[in-house]
């Protein structure tokens, strides 16, 4: 009797790798960094313990690419609340969504901006569509051009400081706010009323 192996049937075409970066990542958000492992990827994927080679060079490898993976769903997560008619309160909506994704996924967050793949942002311009370039585009949108650079580090290190310093259980319950979700509210509102008209 011939029978297909399990492995080649369910993973043709390229489709092992994203199997590979979907188990990674509900490994990391379950159980965390320490408990993601190449082997321990295959297993949840249901192939051989060496088949994750095929596109892994070792773990370093696949974190880089589970954070590009979360790279793409906070592009996305910005992308959803940027639908706010007032161009102020689209900014502020965004900076909240940033701030619940690191809450909601802080695994992945400190995967995406640790050390351990560099500064978590890239060496050159993010390409349009990233999350970087969406908070840049409604930022750039609220300033006069001479002021545009400076606004979008401000507005990125503001809500990038104010979800690390959250996720690290550093700062809302002594800002007095009666949640993450409402402090980023807050401080993201009073950022974007500040910028110049």
């Amino acid at each position: 009797m011939f029978t297909v192996s399990t492995e080649k049937a369910a993973y043709h075409h390229g489709k092992l790798r994203d199997a590979l970066v979907r188990t990674a990542l509900a490994l990391l958000e379950e159980s965390g960094v320490e408990a993601l492992t190449l082997r321990a990827a295959a297993r949840g994927a249901g192939v051989s313990a060496m088949a994750p080679y095929r596109h892994f060079a070792d773990k370093a490898d696949l974190l880089a690419a589970v954070a590009e993976q979360g790279y793409t769903d906070l592009r996305d997560r910005l992308a959803r609340a940027d639908t706010a008619a007032d161009p102020r309160q689209a900014l502020v909506e965004q900076g909240v969504a940033y701030v619940l994704f690191a809450l909601e996924r802080p695994a992945l967050f400190r995967i995406m901006f640790g050390a351990s793949l560099g500064s978590g942002l890239p060496p050159k311009p993010p390409p349009a569509g990233s999350a970087y370039s969406i908070l840049a585009t409604r930022v750039a949108g609220l300033v006069p051009e001479e002021q545009r650079e400076a606004a979008v580090v401000a507005a990125w290190s503001l809500v990038h400081g104010l979800a690390c310093l959250t996720v690290d259980g550093r700062l809302y319950h002594q800002a007095g706010a009666a949640s993450p979700e409402a402090l980023a509210r807050q401080v993201t509102g009073l950022f974007a009323a500040g910028l110049p008209a």
